[in-house]
């Protein structure tokens, strides 16, 4: 019969800011029917697109702002 051993570790999980890392993504999003926006980097185009999307339908008051920002978990040390 084998013997198995468990190690432990704590993690820390952290924004992910390596060279490789994804971009960070800002989507705004119309709360009514769900259509998008074109996805940017920075939050200057998101504005002009709700306006746009307002414009064109009034009754469309409410939207999101959906930001998807990497992170990744850091190994620590072990329990």
């Amino acid at each position: 019969m084998t013997r198995t051993v468990f190690r432990f570790r704590e993690y820390t999980i952290v924004p992910d800011t390596e060279p490789d890392a994804k971009p960070t993504r800002i989507v705004m999003r119309c709360a009514v029917c769900g259509e998008t926006g074109a996805p940017s980097e920075s939050t200057e185009g998101s504005p002009v697109w709700a306006a746009r999307h307002l414009k064109a339908n009034p009754e469309h008051l409410s939207f999101d702002e959906v930001v998807t920002r990497p992170y990744r978990a850091v190994p620590g040390d072990f329990l």
